[in-house]
């Protein structure tokens, strides 16, 4: 999941701050989701997969398909 993650940020141009401000959800903890040092919380995949327009299962490296 952590390449994902940061494919996603980086696809869209958008810094780890960024994404905090948008989604709520705390840099340092973006950070470590990125680097696999931390697995989110269910709710937490639902608001980045909604936020970056993505399936939870692409998110989780299940599929390379990135919707369903």
């Amino acid at each position: 999941m952590k390449n994902n993650l940061r494919l996603l940020r980086k696809e869209k141009g958008y810094t780890q701050i960024m994404v905090q401000m948008q989604t709520g959800i705390e840099q340092a903890l973006l950070s470590k989701y990125e680097n696999g040092e931390r697995v989110p919380p269910t709710e937490t995949l639902v608001r980045l997969a909604d936020f970056y327009g993505v399936s939870i299962d692409f998110l989780l490296c299940r599929t390379d398909k990135r919707n369903l």
